[in-house]
């Protein structure tokens, strides 16, 4: 069952949820700008689980596919694929693993790497974010080195559990103990900023308004 607080967060935008994190001072949250949403019109929020893996070109098909389709068994419903394959040579996720993890119920992926079969995935409707796009797979060339494990994204430490949100503005990462906390703020964020809006739609100077709701 997927957690209540997935549609609760995906209401709120990512600048918001940034603007948060920041306040609460935090650092290095937000994932690298070469990673962007297949489908820029679709929020993706949840916690991640996590993959890692390696290039192995001495590795055979049967071995490159038994480890991949057993990655494929041990995603979690309710969570966000994660994977920092270490190679932008190849693609990490494609039409049947999306068929796969989508009838799961994992709630979409986010990889430092390439994605193929976008067609099919745009279809589907699973939210992918991704570098790039290659035909090339895994089969004789990639294998899984862990799951559940800690991984760096760009600068971004993601650790299992911790929660991903990502718009069209980009992604940001919220620790897991922090995911209640940043939910509340946000919305109250979002609320203080209507109030902001409206008074500068009525005439208010910019300044005048932030000084008085102490946000822009």
């Amino acid at each position: 069952m997927t957690d209540l607080r997935v549609e609760k967060l995906r209401a709120c935008y990512t600048g918001v949820v940034h603007d948060v994190l920041r306040a609460l001072g935090r650092r290095n949250f937000t994932l690298p700008p070469r990673i962007t949403p297949l489908q820029p019109e679709m929020t993706l929020c949840g916690p991640a689980w996590t993959v890692e893996g390696r290039v192995d070109e001495t590795a055979g098909a049967h071995e490159t596919l038994l480890a991949w389709t057993g990655l494929l068994s041990k995603a979690r419903p309710g969570h966000i694929w994660t994977a920092q394959p270490h190679t932008r040579a190849i693609a990490q996720m494609g039409e049947l693993s999306a068929e796969t993890l989508h009838r799961k119920g994992v709630l979409g992926c986010v990889i430092d790497g390439a994605l193929r079969d976008a067609n099919f995935i745009l279809d589907l409707k699973f939210p992918c974010w991704r570098t790039h796009h290659t035909p090339r797979d895994v089969v004789g060339f990639w294998l899984p080195t862990g799951t559940d494990v800690e991984i760096m994204i760009g600068e971004v430490l993601v650790r299992p559990g911790d929660w991903l949100h990502g718009d069209r503005d980009g992604m940001v990462c919220i620790p897991a103990e922090l995911v209640d906390e940043v939910l509340e703020k946000s919305v109250a964020a979002m609320r203080t900023e209507s109030k902001v809006r409206k008074a500068i739609l009525d005439g208010a100077d910019p300044q005048d308004a932030y000084l008085e709701f102490g946000k822009f």
